[in-house]
């Protein structure tokens, strides 16, 4: 006899990676969705069997078409999810009730700020009804990560693993001064590098190009890797820290180590102790280091720490990402003791390809040349050209 056809649910790629998280056992002790008494709980104490969680573990899909599902399911009738017109797993229904949208809002990003764009794209895709019950999924995302880790601990069979995660948007001196303090303690370091659901002026593939270009380069690259860490909506609000903590550890890995400008840390003083949102949660079971902010000091001519560098503010430079940015924006490169000028050109090249017209007519005229015929491509322009700008017997 054929199957009938099952009910579907249509949820974004975001929900499915999201689902796949607790599905491979990545935000254990979380490992389904919360029926209604453990969202409850959940909301009530911050912690789950024991273990911090910061909001429950539930999915809402938006829509008309989804609320006249969810609301005429029964216990025990399967329904498909479907992300972009495919069906990418099902759910047996346990059970479907109504939620607080402003309260789940509140859950994630700690308060109701509807001005807020994150906010606002979120209220876009939560619906009323959420659900629970058995699930099983078509995305083997989060199951590969999880095994590059292991191949990667099982060649080097390391006595401690630390991660760190970052967007690297764009990847600048200070990463490279956090991954090599991170690198001097431990025998492997895993780097999670966050993976955008929103089109952004750098594209993932091309972050993922200049990290791994500078761990080729300039690291003993056996012991780093890189893997992909699908950032989805729950990570988006002030529990970030608390659940890249849990992630990391289900990952694997022994130690977190994170910038003090990482979101979600919540840096404060008690009795002259900085703290942290994370001082609050000690079962997290993994240890967290909270690396202070590196400035570059026109004093003491080289990259340190606020904590340890004996001068004032103003002479400092910050390595702030978004203004860097700017300039990348633009097509002005940045200077060298800011970002690494060979990722600068890696960059630039592939963010404005086909810039110049002629780039070997305007590479001949102004860089001098071995005096052989030679290729060059809008990498090496740029290359030559951050050389020039480091000339000082003229300047």
């Amino acid at each position: 006899m054929k199957k009938n056809k099952n009910r579907q649910l249509f949820i974004d790629k975001q929900a499915l990676a999201t689902l796949s998280f607790a599905k491979e056992g990545i935000l254990a002790p979380v490992d389904k969705l919360m029926n209604k008494k453990e969202a409850e709980e959940v909301d009530k104490t911050g912690f789950y069997k024991g273990i911090p969680f910061p909001f429950p573990f539930i999915i809402a899909p938006f829509g008309k078409k989804n609320a006249n599902v969810l609301t005429s399911a029964i216990q025990g009738e399967e329904l498909d999810f479907v992300v972009d017109g495919k069906i990418r797993g099902s759910i047996v229904v346990d059970e479907v009730f109504e939620i607080n949208k402003k309260r789940r809002i509140e859950q994630i990003f700690g308060t109701y700020d509807t001005s807020n764009p994150e906010t606002e794209l979120f209220l876009k895709r939560l619906g009323d009804y959420a659900i629970s019950g058995e699930y099983e999924l078509d995305f083997d995302d989060i199951k590969d990560i999880k095994n590059t880790i292991a191949q990667a601990k099982e060649r080097i069979q390391p006595k401690n693993v630390a991660s760190v995660m970052m967007s690297a948007r764009p990847f600048h001196r200070a990463h490279e001064r956090l991954i090599r303090i991170t690198l001097e303690k431990t025998d492997l370091l895993v780097i999670f590098l966050l993976k955008p659901y929103t089109e952004d002026l750098i594209s993932y593939k091309l972050r993922l190009k200049t990290l791994q270009y500078f761990v080729d380069n300039y690291l003993p690259k056996s012991r780093v890797i890189i893997v992909p860490f699908e950032n989805t909506y729950i990570f988006a609000g002030y529990n970030n820290a608390v659940l890249d903590s849990i992630c990391a550890r289900n990952f694997g890995c022994d130690k977190l180590v994170l910038g003090q400008r990482h979101s979600g840390i919540g840096m404060y003083y008690d009795k002259n102790e900085m703290k942290s949102i994370l001082n609050k949660y000690k079962s997290l079971d993994i240890d967290v280091d909270i690396i202070t902010e590196f400035v570059y000091c026109n004093e003491c001519k080289t990259l340190v720490s606020k904590n340890t560098c004996p001068h004032g503010q103003h002479h400092h430079i910050k390595y702030e990402s978004e203004t860097l940015m700017e300039l990348l924006k633009v097509g002005i490169l940045p200077p060298a003791v800011l970002m690494r000028k060979d990722i600068s050109a890696i960059l630039l090249s592939e963010m404005f390809p086909d810039r110049f017209e002629n780039i070997q007519k305007i590479y001949d005229n102004i860089f001098p040349t071995s005096g052989l015929l030679e290729s060059h491509d809008e990498k090496d322009f740029y290359l030559e050209l951050m050389n020039l700008h480091q000339t000082t017997s003229l300047t």
